[in-house]
């Protein structure tokens, strides 16, 4: 057996046991918490062609690659977003390098609006936004979100909210988790995995993330060779969920016409295809919005090759029409 791997017994029928493939890295250290490289860098700062001098708000610092890059540009001033405490914490090198430049507020980003105000600012010149779930966040096992290592079920980005994904669990009724599963996940398999994992959670064997993909795998079987893990989906629809990722997404798509200078740029990075579904139809707009492209543009082959999880990325970036404002599309509704 490979060091690579997990044994999950008593997931097959017929007592065999069930390996699962997990990522091999070191350990997670304060300082390598947020080790993370940006995707499509270069395309970003394309898209926003930032100006000496000019103002630009990255919605997700993440790790800082896309702020890091901006703040390139002599003169250029950065205010950064971010909801995860871990990340606003990390940031500590990069704002001491550019202490006059960069400012880091620790918030969602639908408050975008109301914290620049307080910051003494009207309009940026660009913004740029990574809605990727970022590789600290997936490679540490504590903040459960990946099915790949063991961690309490949390899953939230930032953890002075209150509801995890496992009180989302117990608050929802077998036909509302199924909802979530297939509406956030795309999951048809929603109701057998639904009452499978409500079943685990009945029992008092539903405490960890392997404990949820164990009752996934219980509904659905195992994954196949080459195939997708059949815990993907149901992870994914109940991380978006416990961040309201959707709902988050719409206030602030729907803010950029007030947030930006006339003629000022917006770049997306969205990973799956609600997200990217959200941001074309709130691009779509010809009287408010001129694509800087007619198709998203994707990673390349070789930023693919060395950073995998750049290869669902999708980046959509227009500029607004000079003399909108913007008014508020309905939010998605989630759970």
């Amino acid at each position: 057996m490979s060091d690579s791997q997990l044994a999950l017994p008593g997931m097959l029928t017929d007592g065999a046991v069930e390996w699962v493939w997990c990522e091999e890295s070191e350990d997670v250290t304060d300082e390598t918490r947020f080790v993370h490289r940006a995707v499509m860098t270069d395309e970003v700062i394309f898209a926003l062609s930032p100006r000496p001098g000019g103002v630009y708000l990255d919605a997700t610092l993440g790790a800082g690659g896309h702020t890091a890059a901006i703040l390139e540009v002599p003169d250029t001033r950065v205010i950064a977003f971010d909801r995860d405490a871990e990340a606003v914490a990390a940031a500590g090198k990069l704002r001491a390098a550019h202490p006059e430049r960069l400012t880091v507020v620790h918030s969602v980003f639908s408050h975008a609006q109301e914290e620049l105000a307080r910051l003494g600012i009207e309009r940026v010149d660009g913004v740029c936004a990574d809605l990727g779930v970022s590789s600290p966040q997936l490679d540490d096992g504590s903040r459960g979100m990946s099915f790949r290592r063991e961690g309490p079920l949390d899953m939230r980005m930032d953890r002075t909210s209150e509801e995890t994904a496992e009180s989302l669990i117990a608050r929802l009724s077998d036909d509302g988790l199924a909802d979530v599963l297939y509406t956030l996940g795309d999951e048809h398999r929603s109701r057998r995995i639904a009452r499978s994992i409500k079943r685990a959670l009945d029992e008092g064997d539903l405490r960890t993330t392997l404990d949820l993909r164990r009752a996934i795998v219980r509904a659905v079987g195992p994954v196949r060779v080459g195939g997708v893990d059949p815990a993907t989906r149901s992870f994914q629809a109940l991380r978006i969920a416990v961040n309201r990722e959707l709902d988050e997404l719409a206030t602030l798509l729907a803010t950029f016409p007030r947030l930006l200078t006339p003629g000022g740029v917006v770049a997306v990075l969205s990973f799956h295809s609600l997200e990217d579904r959200l941001v074309k139809r709130a691009l779509a707009d010809k009287h408010t919005w001129a694509p800087l492209w007619k198709k998203p543009r994707i990673a390349t082959d070789e930023e693919t090759a060395y950073n995998p999880r750049a290869r669902s990325a999708k980046l959509r970036a227009a500029r607004l029409v000079p003399g909108v404002s913007g008014g508020i599309p309905p939010a998605f509704e989630e759970p």
